[in-house]
């Protein structure tokens, strides 16, 4: 079916799909308050929250390390 390109949703459970490799695990971190004003500006300014400018910001950091 799928190399027929049928529509193979009637046959999953969505609700049980994961992404390998993706898994979420939640920490906390402490931020002083100038870095973190620093933080919202910049998410403000480019559209996204705070947690998504933190997240994109570390993942271009350890890409660039490699």
């Amino acid at each position: 079916m799928h190399d027929a390109a049928e529509d193979l949703s009637a046959h999953l459970d969505l609700a049980k799909a994961t992404r390998p490799g993706r898994e979420v695990q939640r920490v906390n971190v402490d931020f002083p308050v100038d870095l973190l004003r620093a933080i919202d500006r910049e998410a403000k300014r480019i559209g996204v929250t705070r947690q998504a400018f933190i997240k994109l910001r570390l993942a271009d950091t350890l890409a660039n390390l490699r």
